[in-house]
C-alpha cells in the first residue's frame, strides 16, 4: 500500500486516529495501519471530519484502476461496548504524569525536559502515602531532594497547583502531541464543563 499524505499532517508515523463504538463511545488512539483493517473489514460504521490520509491500495485486475482508501480522523467501529461500562482508568506512568503537569516542577514552577523531571509522592510513601494520580506531581531533582521524606507544609515548598486524576478523555488528549483539529473539537467537547485539558491551579490566597 502507498499512502499519500495532505500537507496538514506533519508526520506519517506520528498520525492517530480516534477510535469509537458505534453509539460514538471514545475507546483510544489506533494507528492508520489498524484504522485501514477496519475499512477493508468493512467494520466502519460511520466517520467524523475530512479525510486525513488517503491509501493507494492495488489495482483491479479487469479495469486497471488503483483502489483509493480515504481515512478519516475519528472512525466508529461497528461493534459496542457493554451497557454502563466505565470508561478505563489512565495508567500512573512518568510520561503521562509529566504531561499532565506540562512538564512544570509544580513546587519552584520551572519547565523541564522529561529526562530532568521526577516523580514526587506529595504524602512521602514512608508516611503511609499512595502511589496514584491524587498524590504525585511532577518535581525536578533539586525540588525532589530539597523536599526529601516531608511533606510540603513541613519543608515549607507549597505545590502550585492541586494533583489529580485525570478522565479518560483527559488522558487522550495529554498523550497525544500530534492531535488533528477534528479530534481536538471532538474531544473537547466530551470533556465535563468543569474540566480543562490542563492542570488546574491552587486558586490564590492573597
Amino acid at each position: 500500500m502507498l499512502m499519500e499524505v495532505p500537507s496538514r499532517v506533519v508526520n506519517l508515523h506520528s498520525t492517530r486516529v480516534l477510535s469509537l463504538d458505534a453509539t460514538g463511545r471514545i475507546l483510544d488512539w489506533i494507528s492508520w495501519q489498524d484504522a485501514v483493517c477496519l475499512y477493508v473489514r468493512e467494520a466502519v460504521s460511520w466517520t467524523l471530519g475530512d479525510p486525513c490520509l488517503t491509501v493507494h491500495g492495488g489495482h483491479n485486475r479487469h479495469s486497471g484502476e488503483q483502489s483509493l482508501l480515504h481515512l478519516h480522523p475519528i472512525v466508529a467501529s461497528t461493534g459496542h461496548c457493554r451497557d454502563h461500562a466505565i470508561d478505563p482508568a489512565p495508567a500512573l506512568t512518568n510520561v503521562a504524569l509529566f504531561a499532565r503537569d506540562r512538564y512544570l516542577c509544580l513546587y519552584c514552577g520551572e519547565r523541564f525536559s522529561r529526562g530532568e523531571l521526577t516523580r514526587d509522592h506529595v504524602l512521602p510513601i514512608s508516611k503511609r502515602g499512595q502511589d496514584e494520580w491524587e498524590n504525585v506531581v511532577s518535581a525536578c531533582l533539586a525540588c525532589n531532594l530539597r523536599k526529601s521524606n516531608r511533606t510540603p507544609q513541613q519543608a515549607n515548598m507549597p505545590l502550585l497547583a492541586v494533583p489529580y486524576r485525570p478522565s479518560w478523555v483527559e488522558h487522550l488528549i495529554l498523550s497525544n502531541r500530534n492531535i488533528l483539529a477534528d479530534q481536538m473539537e471532538f474531544l473537547v467537547n466530551h470533556l465535563p464543563r468543569d474540566r480543562r485539558p490542563h492542570m488546574r491551579l491552587v486558586p490564590s490566597l492573597t
